[in-house]
This record gives structure tokens, sequence and C-alpha cells, in this order.
């Protein structure tokens, strides 16, 4: 109870807010937002009860202090109880607690969350109770558990929400004094409201607009506010009647009208000031007549303005220490602890309490603890501290508030107002523990607090590169250039050095950040220069690997062959398989990956990699030591080589550890672009372009033109142009800016220039393309990287160039064949071969497309099939063959359906109603649909290595019938003959075990 005391002193209402309905309370001056409120309740609960569930809606009050929002907030609990069913949650921010991380959502939804059920609890929270459960003081972060991503922590929250408001509705949430609540709630709710529309949730905000009321850390939420649809109320003040009815009923009819006007004037008709000011004229015993009205401003500028001085007059010593122990800890104040904190005995508290209550200071909850009248007493009681008083009153209040049992969490916001200077080890340790749990919920803000007071108190010279090691990891996840800084500073050799292991990992740390930042050739050079100085094996490896890995990374490099040598002895000097030796067999699976070495060594080394099929103890998504980095090089070595059930295995497992840990940022982000990619090389364009559209979306939220950004959007303009939508293609890769130079420093996957070609060859801009193209190809030539798949830039040069040189252009086809067989996958050689075929003529081109056909159809890549067996039907129809064209259009209308290929379809159609023959409308098929019998005996030989002619031999049927079987059986199991036992789950013979 605030501002509503305050007019229950004047008669104008009364009763309480507590579990149960209150007496109604009449407001003053409020009638146009009491209907808004009533209309919004009405509207929930009625379209609640009709069946509506997208009903939501927001309220949202404004005005400067004490004009009356919480008298108004306390009416909307009131009336929104009174309907039978409705869920209310409610919480306030507090001037003192908004540095404490989810203070107000944890208002807002322990209580709810608290009273489900185990059952409800478990529906409620999903797969984000260790992510939600921490983050909302429901259960202690698990033994071992990683720092959460507050992106995370807020994606968990969506979740919750989405699950507990139709359980609970009709809802309505209210949060007082919004302007002071923490950033970490703050943020949440700014970005809830937006959709609170989609559930049964009403939203009422109240706050003040002015930016001064407003913390700094929150300025940019209140945009956010303030930008918010929905219904708006900006309070105004009292008119004269209601405040010379306020006067009267509290000094009687006795008032003049004249100093009823003059008050009205001088309070500038705000309850809160009507109140004190009123006050200052009873203990002054001013009579309420006009030749007083004069002396009002000099009161009102000191009921304002109270100084030390006034509030020891008003209260006396103990009762202002009191009171002092109460405006720091805020809101919902325990009489134990503001006891202890002031240094009370029970009876001196109780004393206190009593003459506080008396001057109108606090008054009780609703939870039975004390609360202030009014928020700006409380600001003006804390102000009114002496400096050491203050500081010192911290320290007891974090000690007290940690001897209670509210843990490190709760005393640290006392904890970082302490005195500093002392060179206390044991605040220093204190506030480190404290950093660690904050990261634990997600409030890496905090845990910066928290650290930099560490190095203020200051800490031992032992330890003061940990503690700056510790706050720069505390950045990670949301501030890369604090981060940078802060690490730097730990590796400063003026400082003394960090534990050998720290030190590696602090390099390593601050190579990641680089990266990610977009400075890889600078996180190479980190790693290079600390590996050379390390004296650890393991940690001289890890460098070496992790500088490798950037260099890999780069969008140009000046020795790329000759750093490839050197992964590549690195590679065969390892003697054991330990998680740094796998990291390295990964990087050097994707070099050769790279390089358009022999798939099969590849493969092999990608194997060894893993453990039964999946990530190494030490190689996990969400390990610290190498990062996501690695175990995504692994599975785009996979994307690449025909392994695409592999690699879609790795992503799906990424997508839900990231989801666990609560890494809802660019890892989160970084594995749906993963999965997008395999999706497209697999040819389900459907769900990749969702899921790279997921990948922009999150990118796009994390920050501007991230290297992940450009990832996704090339290969979903890549997709759109698969799909035959190459105007929208066009329109987003402009919007991007997806065209030379790129991003300025780190590489596309996959290759930029590639992907800018095939968009302006779709286009007709082949000169355009020729340019682009040509540049691509001496970049990659340099480097030595010749993987068709992963850069096609000489096969669709050659089409580019074709018509003005076709002699060129064939050289640079047959150069794309050469290189594609050298790799050896089938989808590399039957796409190299499917775009010779489109600068050659007649039977030359039917005889390439039938190569591209057979190579295509014994891998996962469906839609280069599928566009390959149109070309062929094209083909053949062209040279005279009508039958054979049939065939091959309908087999590639039926594939290019289960694609999404739309203008596919439609350009096969076309062929086949240009000669008569009748388009037949295929079902689109579900790839997950199971194998057929006979696709099922096909792929069990298949899987043990036994050749197609055996299988024909063995089943008795056409050589040609086997192959298409076969063609089928890796499009829907998502892999090539390598990987087709793992895929389908089938175990794989030894060759030499297989029968004769």
């Amino acid at each position: 109870m605030t501002e509503q005391d305050n007019e229950l002193r004047t008669g104008t209402g009364s009763g309480r807010d507590g579990d149960g309905a209150a007496p109604r309370v009449r407001l003053r001056d409020r009638d146009a937002e009491l209907r808004s409120v009533e209309a919004a309740i009405d509207r929930l609960c009625r379209e609640f009860a009709t069946g509506g569930t997208e009903i939501g809606d927001l309220l949202a009050f404004s005005g400067r202090p004490g004009i009356g929002k919480t008298s108004l907030l306390h009416e909307v609990r009131r009336i929104a109880k009174l309907r039978e069913g409705t869920c209310v949650l409610f919480a306030r921010g507090g001037e003192r607690q908004f540095k404490e991380p989810y203070h107000v959502l944890r208002q807002l939804l322990q209580p709810v969350l608290s009273d489900l059920s185990a059952d409800e609890f478990r529906q409620v929270m999903g797969t984000w109770e260790e992510v939600v459960g921490p983050a909302m003081g429901l259960k202690q972060p698990k033994a071992g558990a990683r720092r959460l991503d507050p992106q995370g922590v807020r994606d968990g929250l969506d979740y919750v929400l989405t699950q507990l408001a139709p359980r609970r509705a009709p809802m309505v949430m209210i949060v007082d004094d919004l302007h002071w609540a923490d950033a970490e709630s703050l943020s949440w709710l700014a970005k809830f409201a937006v959709r609170s529309g989609e559930l049964p949730v009403l939203l009422v905000f109240a706050f003040r607009e002015d930016e001064n009321d407003w913390p700094t850390e929150t300025q940019d939420l209140r945009r956010d506010i303030l930008g918010l649809k929905g219904r708006k109320h900006e309070l105004n003040r009292l008119n004269l009647s209601s405040v010379t009815d306020m006067i009267r009923a509290e000094l009687g009819d006795k008032a003049e009208d004249a100093f009823c006007y003059e008050f009205w004037n001088v309070v500038n008709g705000n309850p809160f000031e009507v109140v004190a000011l009123l006050d200052q004229v009873r203990d002054q015993d001013l009579e309420p007549v006009e030749e007083n009205s004069r002396q009002l401003r000099e009161l009102a500028v000191d009921a304002a303005g109270m100084t030390l001085k006034s509030w020891l007059d008003r209260l006396g010593a103990s009762t202002l220490r009191f009171a002092w122990a109460c405006a720091m800890l805020g809101t919902d104040i325990r009489v134990d602890l503001a006891t202890r904190i002031s240094t009370q005995s029970t009876e001196g508290a109780r004393d206190s309490i009593k003459q506080l209550r008396k001057q109108r200071v606090l008054t009780q909850a609703p939870s039975g603890n004390l609360e202030f009248v009014h928020p700006l007493i409380a600001s003006s009681i804390y102000n009114t501290m002496p400096e050491a008083t203050r500081l010192g009153m911290h320290g007891i209040a974090a000690a007290e508030i940690e001897n209670a049992g509210l843990g490190l969490l709760a005393a640290s916001r006392h904890l970082v107002e302490t005195h500093s200077g002392e060179g206390d080890d044991r605040i220093v340790k204190k506030l480190r523990r404290a950093a660690v749990e904050h990261q634990l919920i997600g409030a890496p803000e905090a845990a910066q607090r928290c650290l930099h007071r560490a190095l203020n108190e200051p800490p031992a010279d032992a330890i003061k590169a940990e503690v700056l090691y510790e706050l720069g990891c505390s950045a990670l996840l949301t501030d890369p250039v604090a981060t940078v800084n802060q690490l730097k500073l730990a590796l400063d050799p003026d400082e003394v050095p960090l534990r050998p292991e720290l030190r590696v990992d602090a390099t390593f740390r601050l190579s990641e950040v680089l990266a990610h930042s977009g400075e890889l050739g600078q996180a190479a050079l980190v790693c290079q220069q600390e590996a050379g100085q390390t004296d650890d094996p393991a940690g001289q490896q890890r460098l070496q690997a992790a500088s490798f890995m950037w260099h890999a990374f780069r969008k140009s490099e000046e020795d790329g062959p000759g750093r490839s040598a050197r992964l590549g002895e690195m590679c065969r000097s390892l003697a054991g398989r330990e998680a740094a030796d796998r990291a390295v067999l990964a990087m050097r699976a994707w070099d050769l990956t790279l390089r358009g070495e022999p798939s099969s060594e590849a493969l092999a080394l990608a194997d060894e990699v893993l453990e039964g099929g999946r990530l190494p103890k030490g190689l996990g998504w969400t390990d610290t030591t190498w990062g996501f980095e690695l175990p995504s090089m692994l599975g785009l070595t996979y994307i690449y080589n025909d392994r695409i059930a592999q690699a879609e295995r790795l992503f799906a497992d990424a997508i839900i550890q990231f989801e666990i840990a609560g890494w809802s940022g660019a890892h989160r982000g970084f594995a749906y672009f993963l999965m997008g990619l395999a999706r497209f090389r697999r040819g389900l364009l459907a769900e990749a372009e969702d899921f790279l559209r997921r990948a922009h979306r999150i990118s796009e939220r994390v920050g501007k033109k991230l290297p992940l950004a450009w990832d996704a959007v090339g290969v979903l303009v890549d997709t759109l142009i698969a799909r035959g939508r190459v105007e929208e293609a066009w329109t987003l890769a402009n919007e991007f800016g997806f065209h030379p130079p790129y991003h300025a420093t780190a590489m596309v996957l996959p290759d930029a220039a590639s992907l800018y070609g095939k968009l302006l060859i779709a286009k007709k801009r082949h000169a355009g393309a020729a340019a682009a193209l040509t540049e691509a190809g001496a970049q990659l030539e340099i480097r030595g990287w010749h993987n068709t798949v992963w850069a096609p830039w000489a096969g669709h040069l050659a089409i580019a160039i074709s018509d003005d040189e076709p002699e060129r252009a064939r050289g640079y086809a047959q150069k794309a064949v050469q290189d594609a067989r050298g790799f050896g996958t089938a989808s590399a050689i039957g796409g190299a071969l499917r775009l010779q075929a489109q600068v050659e003529n007649g039977e030359q081109a039917v005889e390439l497309l039938e190569q591209a056909v057979e190579h295509l159809g014994q891998s996962p890549a469906a839609y280069e099939h599928a566009v390959a067996l149109v070309d062929l039907g094209a083909a053949l129809r062209r040279v005279g063959r009508l039958e054979d064209a049939q065939e091959y259009l309908y087999q590639g209308i039926e594939l290019a359906q289960h694609c999404s290929a739309e203008k596919l379809v439609d350009q096969a159609r076309r062929e086949l109603a240009n000669y008569g023959l009748r388009p037949n409308r295929l079902e689109k098929r579900d790839f997950r649909d199971t194998l057929s019998g006979p696709e099922w005996e096909v792929a069990k030989r298949a899987a043990q290595g036994v050749p197609p002619q055996r299988i024909a031999d063995e089943l008795g049927v056409q050589l040609s019938l086997v192959n298409r079987r076969l063609a089928a059986v890796y499009r829907k199991a998502g892999s090539g003959p390598d990987g087709l036992a793992s895929a389908l789950g089938m175990p794989a013979q030894p060759r030499e075990e297989q029968g004769e």
C-alpha cells in the first residue's frame, strides 16, 4: 500500500489489497482510466470464456512521481480478483533493487510456479527447467552447470509463459514502478509485451516516462517500453475540486476557497504532494485561510526536500537508523533483517516501527512484511544517509542476508556498495563466488559488477590476473569488446602471470571472441604467439590447433597450402586419441574437404573423431575448451562428403544442447544455420528455408551483419533460387548487401562469391557473374581449395561465358569435373557433370546428363538429382527420344515435389506438355515415410557392401531398377553408400564377410 494510503487518510477510499477482494477504493479523477481497465478485463474474461486464446492486451499507465499510479494498480488488482478464475500476478520494481537480477520476474512468477503440481511443473517447464528454474529462484543450478546465456533465459521464459498462461487463464500480470525493474526482468517484459496478444494475458504496467527517472543501464529498454503498442494512459493532475475535497476532509470545512486554490497551485494537483503538504500544514497548526496562503510554498519546499536534520527532528536517531535499514532493503522488508542491520534490539525495533507507521513512513505489506508508504519517502530517507554510514550498513546488510540463508546472490548487491580499498581477501572471495552464481542464472552484468568491485578491493597481486580473466569470461556471451579488454589485461606481462593452464585458456578465449567479432587473423596470431611461449605440451597443441582453425575460417590467407601442409604434419605426429588429438583430426578432415582431396581420406579422419557416432567428451557442443567451432567443422565435413544424415544428427544434438544450456544467441543461431545447410544439401528446401530464416533472425537480434548473418543469407538466397523464387532471392541479397566485397575478414559458409555468381546467372546477368566467379576462382586457386561442392565457381563460370566463349567455357567445365572426380563424392561428380552438360549440345549433353543422374542417384543430394533428371528429360526430348524423356521427366517431377522445388516441377511439366504428354500429378510424399519392401531389400544389401549388379542378380531384377531403388534409398536416408548402414541403423559387415 503506497499512494492508496495517502488517499485513504483523506477519506477518499478504504481497505487493503490482500489475498481476498478488498473494498472498492474511489479514485479521484481517474474515471477514464478505470473504464479502460474494466473494459480490458471484461474483454479478456469474456473472450476466454468463449474459447479465445490469442486475446492478450497491454495497459500502460505513466505519470510523474506521486501522481497516483500505484493507487490505480491496486484498483486494477481488486477488479481482476473479482473475476472468477482470474489469475492475478503482481510485482514492483525497487530503486534499491534494480541491480538485483530477475527481482521483478521472481515476484511475478515464483508464487504461481511454486503452486503447480509436480506433473504440471514438468509440463510447464519442458526442457527449460534447468534454465528457468535457477533464474527464477525455484531451484539451485545443477552441480557442474555452465553459465547461462541471458537470451536463453528469455527464450525459456517465453516457453514457460506459453505453457503457463493457458493453464491459469485468464491471467492478469501487473508491474508497478516498471522504471525501477532490473534489466534482466525488463528486457524480457519488453519483448514479451510485443507478443502478449498471442496469449490470454493482460499486461498492466505503471512507470515514469521521464528518462531521468530510469537508470542509465535501462535507457534503451525505456525506449522499447515507450514504443509498445497498447492502451496508454498518462495520468493527469487532480483537479481543483478533488484537492479541495481532500483539504477539507483533513482540515475541516473551514478551509477557505482562496487557501484551497493556492494549495492546489503549489502542489500542481499531485496527490502525494497534497498529503505531504497537508502534514506540514497540520504540524504547523496553520489555519486554512486566505492570509496564510503565502506560507504554503515555503512549507511545500520543506515537505519535498527532507534533509537529514529534518528526518532526525521528525523521527529521532534510533528510529531514523531503522528507517535507513528499511530503505536499503527496498521493498517487502523483513522486520528481522531490518532489526539486525540497524543493530537494534527487538524491543527497540518494535518502537521504531510504531513511530514510523505513526509518521506515515512505513506500512504493512500484504505479505506481513513492511513497505514504504511511497517510494519517494524511501528515496528521501536513503539519500540522507552519510556516506560512511551507508557503506558500513551495506556491509552489515550483506553479512546479515547471508547469515539469514538468503545466499550470496541476494547479498551481493550490498557487497558491491561497501567501502573498497581495504584489500580484504574475504570480500574478494565472496564477490568472485557471487559472480559465478550470477552467471549460472544468466546474469552476466551482475557478475561483472561483482568482479569490478573485487578489483577495486583490490585483490592480492597473486590473483589479480585471475580476477581479470574471470571478468573477461563473464562478458563472453554478451559484450565482446569488454571481453577482449579484460582478457588482454589478464595476459599483460606487467601483471603477476596467470597459472599456465589459465593463461592458455585466457588466450583461447581471447582468440574466440576476436574470431566471433570477425578478427580472425588477429585471433590466429594471438594463439600462435602464445603457443611459442608456453612450456605445456597440451596447451601448446591446443593453441596451435586453434591458430589453424581461425586461419581456416579467414576470408583470405597468405599461405594456405603451407598451413595445410603444417596441419597435415601435425596430424601425422599425433600419438593418441585424447580430445586435443581428435580436435586436430577434425581440423584436418575439414582442411582436406576444402582442398578437394579424396573424400575417403577426410571421412576416415572424421570418423576417428567420433565415439560410437557421437562427439567424444571434451569436444561437445557446449564444451568450453574448444568451443562450438570444432564440432561445426566436423559436421561441415560430413555435409560436403555426402554423409548428411550423420551431420544432421550432430546438428540436432547441437540445437538440443544449446537449448538445455540456455545458449540461445549466436550459438543456437549457428546450429540452425548448419541444420538449414544440411537440409539444403539434402534437397529438403522448405525445411532448409525455415531453419535459415530462424538463424538469420537470431543473428539480427545478436548484432548487425555478423558472420552468421552472411552465412544464413547466402544459403537462404541459394535456397530461394532452388525453389524458383529468384526475385525474392535478389531482393534479399540487395537489402542485406550480399555482394562484393562480402564480409571484411571472415569466410562465408559456403563460398560467398560462388553463391553470388549463381544468383547473377539466375538473373541472366552473365557478364557480372563471369567477373565475380573469375575473381573467386583466382582466390580459391591461390589458397589451394578445389572442392566443387563448396565452391562450384568453375562450372557456373562455364555457363556464364558459354555464349561468348564456348571453348573457354568447356575448359572450365572440364576442370570442374576433373576436380570433382579427384574429390570423389557422388554429389560432387554428378553436380559437375550436370553443369558441364549445359555447355554441350545434342548427344554429348545427353551422355553427360546420364552420367550425372547415375552419380546423383547414389547421393543424398535430392534437389541436384531432381534437376539432373529434368535436364536429362529435356535433353532427350531435344534429340527425339520422347519415351525416355517422358520417364525421366516424371521421375524429376516426383523428386522435385519431394524437394519443394516448385519452379522445377513447372519446368518439367512444360517439357511434357510441349510434346503433348500429360504431366502426372503425383502426390507429394513425406521424406520420413518408411522405405518400401523392395527398397528395404536393396538397402540391406547395399549397406553390407554388395554391389548393385550382384543385388540385381540376387533379386532377379534389372540393374536399372536396382539403381532407381538405391537412389530412393539414398535420398530418404540422407546418405550415400558409405554412410548408409549408419543412417539406417543397420550393422555393416566387413567386406570379407560378405556372401559369395
